[in-house]
């Protein structure tokens, strides 16, 4: 588990899809509605002046939206299982959940869908809204609906999304600055108080050096970051056998992620962390809390990192 905590990344609005339940969809009357793309969605400043305001917005229905039918995560991306969150937290990025109509559900479609209801924006960034999942975001869209969009009013570059989406790489490059994440920030990553086979409460415990190291080294580890050193080289060949133009600052990205992981990680090898015993009320002992000595420049350079491939994502229309 992974301590939560809120990142001060700029949250791209983007779309995915639904069907109205039992009865279908019908007509949605969008006309009068304030059209939302993923760039326009970009800024929470923009969006604020948006509160209340009827918006539609494209796009489809991610697999792993509630079965009831009584909310839908929506994204750009066909195919997509699971909503993203910003790297380490439960931050929603690059998903916006949507509301139906009181009294109404939604059920799935595969199907690229247009969106209609009104936007509802949190307060600030750090007053947010959260669902039951735990999930965390500053918008969503509720009172909503939506209709089916037909294949001729698709924008002409989807063919070269729906090659991007069906490779798997999007996922991948998430699951990337999930692990580039944790190499500039594993203080910050904790195990939590367990009861083990005896019934023994254990306590939790934030991350040492050595837990990090075995993480990031060991393939099969917790979490799951110990990847092989191809890692990153085996992305960049994916991104290149796509042949698709609208990748290539993808590739450039992902070596500029690779070099800061590589740095991070020798920070680790050399030493370069204080360390500090202290009271965490949540285990209720003292424990030794490290900070990485340059840990906040690195994670600067990683958030700079990820909101260049979330505003590459953004730019995608269905």
């Amino acid at each position: 588990m992974k301590r939560m905590k809120i990142v001060a990344l700029v949250l791209v609005l983007l779309a995915a899809a639904m069907l109205l339940s039992a009865c279908g969809g019908g007509e949605t009357d969008s006309a009068e509605a304030k059209k939302l793309s993923f760039k326009s969605a970009s800024s929470y400043d923009d969006l604020k002046a948006l509160n209340n305001t009827r918006v539609t917005i494209n796009g489809y229905l991610a697999t792993s939206s509630p079965a009831d039918g009584s909310f839908i995560f929506l994204m750009n991306l066909p195919y997509q299982n699971c909503p993203f969150c910003v790297p380490n937290t439960s931050q929603l990025s690059n998903t916006l959940e949507v509301y139906p109509k009181n009294g109404r559900k939604f059920s799935y479609t595969s199907q690229a869908v247009r969106v209609t209801g009104k936007l509802e924006v949190a307060p600030s960034v750090d007053n947010y809204f959260t669902d039951p999942y735990g999930y965390q975001f500053n918008f969503r869209i509720t009172d909503a609906e939506y209709t089916i969009i037909k294949d001729s009013e698709m924008s002409a570059e989807i063919a070269g999304w729906q090659k991007i989406a069906n490779s798997g790489i999007v996922d991948a490059l998430y699951n990337m600055y999930d692990y580039v994440n944790f190499t500039v920030d594993w203080p910050s990553y904790k195990v939590n108080s367990h009861e083990d086979a005896s019934g023994n409460i254990i306590p939790g415990y934030y991350l040492y050096p050595q837990d990090a190291l075995n993480f990031l080294t060991i393939e099969g580890s917790q979490f799951g970051y110990g990847y092989q050193r191809n890692y990153f080289t085996a992305i960049q060949k994916v991104l290149e056998s796509l042949n698709v133009d609208a990748v290539k600052p993808l590739v450039e990205n992902v070596r500029k992620a690779e070099a800061l992981s590589r740095k991070a990680e020798q920070e680790l090898l050399d030493g370069h962390y204080t360390e500090q015993l202290q009271y965490v009320e949540e285990f209720g002992q003292e424990d030794h809390i490290f900070t990485l000595n340059n840990g906040e420049a690195m994670q600067k350079e990683m958030d700079a990192l990820y909101t260049e491939f979330a505003d590459w994502l953004a730019s995608w229309e269905v």
